[in-house]
């Protein structure tokens, strides 16, 4: 029997985000030690194992009847993530999952149930839930120095895939999970549901930039049919059950883009957060108030919820921050936030903006 203050023996699934940032995370947190790793391509686990010092496999059925193994972390493109979930889940196994979490909603819905049917713990990295200014941010509005919201304004512009002869990837291909959606929009409409409410209604305007991108190796060009830009108009609604119009816009082919920035209007004040940083969200984010009739001025995060330490790859504090929570849930015996509630209100306004674009449409 395992005490309940013993760190969460964590496989991890996947390793690019989860070499780089995941591990490290895992290694720092007192409430997990990562136990063994997972990769399809055996000559890629057997480097990472050896480099990391720890056991390292690809046959995902044996990582799941290891005994040592009581929780895994998902770090892997999303095309695979929904099986990978599912057979861990059914193995009994906790997790934490990266985003998006799967293709669809109705996936991570059958996650959902799964994970409540066998009384496991499911965790999503919305780690945006993490970094001090915007949980301060979110305190401010908790707190009611907003007033009543009246517009919502979140443009996140990046220059990530921009360059057009950046290689054709399972990025490039909406059936895989790519496009900005995915790697932005999930975070984005978690953040809109966190600060304000949930989202009623959206219509949506997707458009690809770079149509075709080089495919690594064979001199050849692959078409891309997955989103590089989105703007999106929504229905938010706050806690009063009354509407918030919301505007989001998305990119990753945006040169020059100004970053990831949140202006909130409300009757008592506006409230601005952002970081102009495209290399690391979490060093130079910011935050700004106004009262009616004064002009904007910083405020600083609550010193309480400052990171115990710096990292040179600021990604790493605020999914170490996350993966605490979710061991102690875990221990605890109680539902993880964000959870897979938060990812299939998050991924159904994803899918309704591919689906309905430029509709209307009710989001219950």
């Amino acid at each position: 029997m395992r005490r309940p203050d013993a760190p969460l023996r964590v496989a991890v699934a996947g390793l690019g985000f989860g070499e780089k940032v995941i591990l490290p995370a895992l290694r720092d947190c007192p409430g997990t030690e990562p136990v063994v790793l997972w990769h399809p391509r055996p000559e890629r686990a057997a480097a990472a194992g050896q480099a990391a010092d720890l056991p390292a496999v690809h046959d995902f059925a044996a990582l799941l009847a290891n005994p040592a193994v009581e929780a895994v972390v998902i770090a892997t493109p999303p095309e695979p993530r929904f099986a990978l979930a599912r057979a861990a889940l059914e193995a009994g196994k906790h997790l934490l999952l990266e985003k998006p979490v799967a293709l669809n909603a109705g996936q991570v819905e059958e996650l959902q149930r799964l994970a409540i049917e066998r009384g496991l713990v499911a965790a999503v990295d919305f780690e945006y839930r993490a970094v001090p200014h915007v949980q301060q941010l979110a305190a401010l509005v908790a707190e009611g120095v907003l007033g009543d919201p009246w517009l919502v304004k979140f443009d996140w512009l990046m220059s990530s895939r921009a360059d057009p002869h950046r290689p054709h990837t399972w990025y490039s291909q909406a059936a895989a999970g790519g496009g900005v959606l995915g790697a932005l929009g999930t975070h984005a409409f978690d953040t809109l549901h966190w600060l304000i409410g949930p989202s009623r209604g959206l219509s949506a305007r997707l458009s690809t930039a770079i149509s075709e991108r080089p495919i690594p190796g064979s001199g050849s060009m692959g078409a891309v049919d997955a989103e590089d830009s989105a703007l999106i108009q929504l229905d938010l609604e706050d806690h009063r059950g009354r509407p918030v119009p919301a505007q989001l816009t998305l990119s990753s082919v945006a040169r020059g883009g100004r970053g990831y920035w949140i202006e909130l209007y409300g009757s008592e004040a506006t409230l601005v957060l952002g970081s102009s940083n495209q290399a690391d969200y979490v060093h130079g984010m910011q935050l700004w108030m106004a009262r009616p009739g004064e002009a904007l001025r910083p405020l600083s995060a609550d010193p309480a919820l400052a990171y115990d330490r710096t990292w040179e790859d600021g990604r790493i504090a605020p999914v170490r921050r996350l993966l605490g929570w979710w061991s102690q849930a875990v221990r605890q015996r109680r539902p993880m936030v964000p959870g897979l509630a938060e990812a299939v209100t998050s991924q159904r306004c994803c899918d309704w903006a591919r689906s309905g674009e430029g509709t209307l449409m009710g989001i219950p």
